[in-house]
């Protein structure tokens, strides 16, 4: 206890080092936090905006269709097997058809996948019910990086051409009855939405899906021949991939953060010893054994964690609370980026995180504090007294 009293006394009596050591920690500390909170509130927010916009509570997909390859969209759909066609009966999924198309704004061609899907559904957010038809012409809805992309507004109609079941080209005039915003381009990108009876009455595929949408928490996934389901351990997987590949950036930031902090620990610690070379003579000529003499100046050095741990909750934890509560505004374009990203990502502070990197800065200016302490254990008293180090 009279070490970590005389290790304090001894930091305050050392003034602006002392409290830059604890500056430069504390900021340190506070970035890491930050940052990792980014990356975290990023994971949950695109997760949750994909659960609500695109995969629900998990996806069947026909055997032969792959999102990445438009040639299996040719084979890729079928009719509806009984079990998930019960699904979608009783509100528990929604099918989605898809198929290859073009089309012409302003007479410029524009080749975008055309996706059918019912209109009175509430499994996703998109308000379908724009594409209930209320003439002969076929209703449709877009995203708002689409519209962006062809220039198109409500109420505008468009010119779309596809290929039916048969390989026969077909045309016809469309209307723009609703533009979405949403934060996931995968169903937004090159992309116009129609009901699915009129799509499959386009393309000539009676009661054929590509892929089906469960609804969120619904347990029941049987195995359906033909079908493969997908969870989200798969639809995640692209994003889990960035995510991890942006931590691992993190990782980088955080240790040189922490090394330049450690680092002005280690040359104050060389610079103390250097310096105050009589006071360690003093201590052991009144004494202390050399070991006890080098466990206090560890301890001085180790006590500008905890000081700084202490700067840092007092500093960082009210601009933290205010980003956490507002939000970290992204940048203009970043939607163009084709990732799932919100405007604002509001951050998520993992308890274990915090404590993880507060033990971790503890424990390592401890060990930078020793590693220059070691030196007085060589050192004789009556030397010391004089200034002399052996």
């Amino acid at each position: 206890m009279l070490a970590f009293k005389l290790a304090l006394k001894n930091l305050i009596g050392a003034g602006l080092r002392t409290w830059l050591n604890v500056f430069v920690l504390s900021l340190a500390l506070f970035m890491i936090v930050f940052q990792s909170g980014i990356i975290e509130g990023w994971n949950r927010q695109a997760k949750a905006d994909m659960i609500d916009w695109e995969v629900g509570g998990g996806e069947y997909w026909h055997e032969l269709y792959d999102p990445y390859d438009p040639l299996t969209l040719n084979d890729g759909h079928a009719v509806l097997p009984t079990e998930i066609s019960q699904l979608c009966m009783d509100g528990q999924a929604v099918p989605v058809l898809v198929t290859q198309a073009s089309v012409y704004p302003e007479g410029r061609m524009r080749n975008i996948l055309l996706k059918g899907i019912d209109q009175s559904q509430n499994i996703i957010k998109m308000q379908t019910a724009d594409l209930k038809n209320d003439s002969s012409t076929i209703n449709a809805m877009i995203g708002t990086r689409m519209a962006n992309a062809t220039k198109l507004k409500t109420n505008d109609l468009v010119t779309v051409r596809w290929r039916d079941a048969n390989g026969t080209f077909d045309a016809t005039e469309i209307r723009i009855a609703g533009i979405f915003h949403t934060n996931v381009p995968s169903i937004d990108n090159n992309q116009i939405w129609v009901s699915l009876d009129n799509l499959q009455r386009m393309t000539g595929m009676d009661d054929q899906a590509t892929y089906i949408i469960l609804k969120q928490g619904i347990t029941s996934t049987p195995t359906v021949p033909g079908w493969i389901y997908k969870g989200y351990d798969i639809l995640f997987k692209e994003l889990d991939t960035i995510i991890k590949a942006k931590g691992v950036g993190g990782i980088v930031v955080y240790i040189i953060l922490l090394s330049l902090a450690l680092l002005a620990v280690f040359d104050t610690q060389v610079l103390s010893i250097f310096r105050r070379e009589k006071e360690i003579g003093t201590y052991v000529a009144l004494g202390m054994t050399r070991w006890q003499v080098v466990w206090l100046f560890t301890i001085e050095g180790a006590m500008h964690s905890i000081l700084s741990v202490i700067a840092a909750a007092v500093w960082g934890t009210p601009i933290l609370y205010m980003v956490a509560k507002k939000g970290f505004g992204m940048p203009k374009g970043i939607e163009g980026y084709g990732l799932t990203i919100a405007e604002k990502i509001f951050p998520y502070y993992a308890a274990g995180t915090i404590i993880t990197m507060t033990l971790i800065i503890l424990i390592t200016t401890t060990i930078v504090s020793f590693i220059p302490s070691r030196k007085i254990a060589g050192m004789k008293p009556t030397e010391a007294l004089r200034g002399k180090v052996q």
